[in-house]
């Protein structure tokens, strides 16, 4: 498993290296930081921090969340391949239950918790005629005319992107106490620099 990911990861490095690419000059900046041998190896600390910023970015209903994960971990010092898979979760097949969950998850944060909707957004509602979603018998949307509050959704996907962002490190580090090279030095992976 663990040779299998070195060598995609070499691959992947040595495309993104290529000379063609290179000679972008308003890419310079980027690729300088991107390819630093860090955010590629896998790490506890830089695993965590990539899954962290990949579960945050996943849970924001935007367009290209893996290009903002990536460009997230080159700031929080995260691993880029993990960052790119966590944003995953949110597919074309997910993403309207996750946004569904979300509302429902802001409702229950103003209401029940008292925590403020943001307040531009607490006023905006958007009516849609919606089907009715059923998960392993627990009913998640109703069906019919269904009406949304934009700041619920706001505080509800911000609050469960933090909230996964969070649970990303005990995930990573639980993890790691079951794996067998646990301790032992990973040996740093030989990659041809092609500085032309």
């Amino acid at each position: 498993m663990k040779r299998r990911y070195l060598r995609l990861v070499r691959r992947a490095y040595r495309y993104l290296r290529h000379p063609r690419i290179r000679r972008i000059k308003w890419l310079d900046p980027v690729i300088k930081s991107v390819f630093n041998r860090r955010y590629w190896l896998p790490c506890r600390a830089t695993v965590a921090n990539g899954l962290s910023v990949g579960f945050f970015c996943s849970m924001l209903p935007i367009p290209f969340q893996m290009v903002l994960a990536a460009l997230g971990c080159l700031r929080a010092r995260g691993n880029v391949p993990a960052a790119i898979a966590a944003c995953w979760i949110t597919n074309p097949i997910t993403q309207i239950p996750i946004m569904a969950l979300q509302e429902r998850f802001g409702y229950w944060l103003h209401h029940t918790l008292g925590i403020p909707r943001p307040p531009y957004f607490s006023h905006l509602e958007m009516s849609f005629e919606a089907p009715r979603i059923d998960i392993f018998g627990t009913l998640l949307l109703e069906g019919g005319l269904t009406t949304a509050n934009i700041g619920n959704f706001v505080l509800g996907f911000l609050f469960s992107g933090f909230i996964l962002a969070m649970l990303a490190y005990p995930l990573v580090y639980g993890v790691s106490l079951f794996l067998p090279n646990r301790g032992k030095a990973v040996e740093p992976v030989p990659v041809a620099d092609t500085d032309d």
